[in-house]
């Protein structure tokens, strides 16, 4: 019985030894996680601080610290990637799921709403930002707050599926966003160092913005999916709303003084009076923006209907395993980044090349790659001229803002930046319609030759538009030399003067 009663107490204490040893053996584990962890986060910290001082000396690089460029570059920033965020979020909650048919619909019903606020508003946010030139900051502010404001109503409407309210916020956000922007390309010229031209610093600015927005996406597409689109839509108002407080404590030279000619009327920009350069430069973004609308939703729906040849043959042993569906638009998807970041990255290589060639070469650019790409349509040649399309838009919109912001006095600078970000705003809206309907064709030459053809004439258009002018201004300078040499010739009598003999 008492060797019963040890065996039992020699089972106990090995047990309770086992226990202690567990027990030791679990908090050096938890001593040596926490470590760890705090390593990691260390590292992420040390990390982060490095990038967050590589970005600064970036972006105050040649006076922009100076001047106050480098914290609108931040600002424009977080801007875009807030908007990133928005988008991502909406578009996981209202434009994908559905069918390729009923897709068609939704997307021209989208695009068809998305236009009405840029047609009916568009004559007067303008003439709005020009009367407020000396408030400017709290302007973009406003714009920013507004944004966070619609996202926390978007946010409230996700969870009963509110589509009204949901289709109303993102034209709010969308139509704040255009206003910040307009605000933020007139204000260029007060934050301008000496040392960087203007399509330099619209390059810098648009550089950034495309690199937040390109980190945003995917952080944003990941937080959708753990947290829901609810999550991130608040997370993107507590975003605009530090975004705001930034933009109020820009520099106070970013303002200007309201400086009203008295008894003047109000000036409001049309394309006929924007003078020839400007609207030269507006005509071919106009004609670029057509095609990068047209080509997102031509090839975007050809892919889906597998009408383009890799994804349209029949028999297995012809298909192509890396080319389906899902991977052939990522790779679209991708190669239109690439192209907006090569895009910023060449307008800051083109800052001692005259903006007015720019905007033509662009047009140029892409009106050879759709004619390349129609002859010789397949995978290559799609992600090619997705690559051209997203370049010639953005180095070809740096290069208008440059001229714009050169051309332009500043009395009305918003207002034609207003009226530019409109007429753009519908040309890819109709680009995009265009590019709907001739999907339908399932034909990828037909839509290609169409495309083609319009960029072709809008180029022959402007430059015999641009050869008359330069003739008629040529003429101009001839006569007006010729005027002033016949004044000068020492033969010339001056009926003023009575006649005299030199000889007495």
């Amino acid at each position: 019985m008492e060797g019963g009663w040890e065996r039992a107490r020699e089972i106990s204490r090995r047990m309770a030894r086992g226990a202690a040893d567990a027990g030791r053996a679990t908090v050096r584990a938890s001593r040596a996680t926490a470590s760890g962890t705090a390593r990691a986060g260390k590292a992420t910290a040390k990390g982060a601080r490095k990038v967050g001082r590589a970005t600064r000396r970036l972006t105050y690089a040649n006076g922009a610290g100076r001047t106050g460029l480098g914290r609108l570059i931040e600002l424009s920033a977080g801007n875009s990637a807030s908007d990133a965020l928005v988008t991502v979020a909406l578009a996981s909650t209202v434009f994908f799921g559905v069918p390729v048919g009923e897709a068609r619909g939704s997307v021209a019903l989208y695009l068809v709403i998305t236009m009405l606020p840029f047609a009916l508003l568009a004559p007067f946010v303008g003439p709005i930002l020009d009367r407020l030139r000396s408030g400017r900051r709290y302007v973009m502010a406003g714009t920013l707050f507004g944004r966070g404001l619609l996202c926390f109503a978007m946010a409230a409407a996700v969870g009963p599926g509110d589509l009204p309210t949901l289709f109303i916020g993102a034209l709010g956000v969308l139509v704040l966003s255009k206003a910040y922007n307009v605000s933020r390309a007139a204000i260029m010229p007060n934050v301008l160092p000496a040392d960087i031209t203007l399509v330099s610093a619209n390059a810098r600015v648009a550089l950034f913005t495309l690199v937040s927005a390109g980190v945003a996406v995917p952080l944003g597409a990941g937080l959708t999916a753990w947290l829901g689109p609810a999550a991130v839509l608040r997370i993107a108002m507590l975003a605009f709303l530090l975004l705001g407080v930034v933009a109020v404590r820009l520099p106070r030279h970013v303002d200007s003084p309201d400086l009203e000619e008295e008894g003047a009327a109000p000036r409001w920009r049309t394309l006929l009076k924007v003078g020839p350069a400007v609207a030269e430069a507006v005509w071919a973004n106009v004609a670029v923006r057509v095609f990068s609308g047209f080509l997102l939703f031509f090839l975007l729906f050809l892919v889906q209907d597998q009408a383009v040849p890799w994804l349209a043959v029949k028999e297995p042993w012809a298909q192509e395993p890396f080319f389906d569906i899902p991977k052939t638009i990522a790779l679209l998807a991708g190669a239109a980044g690439l192209g907006g970041l090569v895009g910023a990255a060449a307008a800051n290589w083109t800052r001692n090349h005259a903006p007015q060639l720019i905007v033509l070469v662009t047009l140029a650019l892409a009106a050879v790659t759709v004619i390349t790409t129609a002859i010789f349509f397949g995978v290559w040649t799609a992600l090619a001229i997705s690559l051209v399309a997203a370049f010639a838009q953005e180095l070809g919109k740096l290069a208008l803002d440059a001229i714009v912001q050169r051309e332009i006095g500043e009395e009305v600078r918003s207002s034609t930046f207003g009226v530019v970000e409109a007429v753009l705003q519908l040309a890819w809206v109709f680009g995009g319609l265009v590019g709907l309907v001739l999907s339908l064709t399932q034909s990828s030459v037909a839509g290609l030759v169409t495309v083609s053809v319009v960029l072709t004439a809008a180029l022959v258009w402007l430059l015999i538009a641009r050869r008359k002018r330069v003739r008629a201004t040529a003429e101009k300078l001839r006569r007006a030399r010729a005027e002033a040499a016949d004044q000068q010739r020492p033969d010339k009598l001056d009926p003023t003067k009575p006649l005299t003999n030199p000889n007495g």
